[in-house]
């Protein structure tokens, strides 16, 4: 099925359908792939044609992605295969050589394959640089189902933390904290998102077409939502401060839907914003928010909450949340530790 959604969920095209992916490439003249040795091995027989060039992922920092960029042929199309990395290389290219590009997702669990900018790496530290629109982007379910469904569960992440960043932005509206204008019209329609997505939970957690089309739909609405405002205050909000702090805390890379769930739980029950009911939700959609599904150790998720609201205060580039107004004490921290699972 081909659909052309309009231009400002940053799809030019959606092809979906089992199987959809299969001779895609043959009529192209030229082009090349960017992706990982997996999503390649299940990709290369699907697609046909030959590529020009084959380029895996091995490194997001700038220096190393502009490398690759000299090394390539010429080409008049990219075809980008795999998860968010081998997405964003893909977009990156397409912009600087101002070419096509065909985003093909062999899993969901970022919404990479629907933002413009390319996530790329400038001394360690992730920057969003470019503008790249696919056309088509391919969403090949049989394709999808061959990731872990942990991790195409993970994409509901960015979707459901609009939970408790809408409650932020709220929150920030009634302390004169307008870094952005809050509109309540913009918030009930985040909200109808929100509901669609708990409205196929089952769906969700058992990956059928229904489920994956929630997923996929639900990041085009943001999109709509967010693209013309110029932020995406609907969805980030002290969850993801979380998240931060702790990633800058360990050094590691997280799932990033089962780091964002982490923080759903964490600061619903300090927003005091209906935590059971998304508590409920992320439990039914088969979310793995739990500490032990992540190897966070107990120390270091106290050590990071007793931070938090310093690592807030410092970064002026944050928006005003519920990390502000509360107070985090060290009875409130042994509290929530002892809900969660290590």
């Amino acid at each position: 099925m081909i659909e052309k959604p309009d231009s400002v969920t940053n799809v030019t095209s959606l092809l979906s359908g089992d199987g959809v992916s299969r001779h895609i490439c043959e009529d192209l003249k030229s082009f090349i792939v960017t992706t990982m040795p997996i999503p390649w091995e299940l990709a290369k027989q699907r697609i046909g044609g030959t590529p020009e060039k084959i380029v895996f992922v091995d490194s997001m920092e700038q220096e190393r992605v502009e490398q690759q960029l000299e090394e390539l042929p010429e080409f008049e199309c990219v075809v980008a295969i795999g998860g968010g990395q081998a997405i964003d290389l893909g977009k990156y290219f397409s912009w600087k050589r101002q070419a096509r590009l065909i985003t093909i997702p062999t899993v969901i669990s970022v919404d990479a394959f629907v933002t413009s900018a390319a996530a790329i790496r400038i001394n360690r530290k992730v920057e969003y640089i470019g503008n790249s629109t696919p056309n088509p982007l391919v969403i090949d379910y049989d394709l999808i189902r061959t990731a872990p469904n942990d991790l195409n569960i993970a994409g509901v992440g960015d979707l459901l933390s609009i939970h408790t960043a809408i409650y932020d932005w709220t929150l920030a509206a009634k302390n004169g904290q307008n870094q952005n204008q809050f509109h309540q019209n913009t918030a009930d329609q985040a909200y109808k998102i929100l509901n669609s997505i708990i409205d196929r939970a089952e769906d969700i957690r058992n990956l059928t077409n229904q489920g994956i089309d929630a997923i996929i739909n639900g990041y085009m609405d943001v999109n709509r939502i967010c693209l013309p405002l110029g932020h995406y205050r609907i969805e980030e909000g002290s969850e993801h401060y979380f998240f931060y702090e702790l990633e800058e805390r360990t050094g590691r890379a997280y799932v990033h839907g089962h780091i964002i769930g982490l923080g759903i739980y964490i600061m619903s029950h300090l927003q005091k914003n209906k935590h059971e009911m998304i508590t409920d939700v992320m439990d039914r959609m088969g979310l793995k928010y739990q500490p032990k599904n992540m190897g966070i150790k107990l120390q270091t998720l106290i050590e990071s909450l007793e931070n938090l609201r310093k690592y807030v205060c410092e970064r002026e580039d944050l928006w005003y949340t519920v990390i502000d107004k509360e107070t985090i004490t060290h009875e409130w921290i042994d509290y929530i530790t002892n809900k969660l699972e290590f």
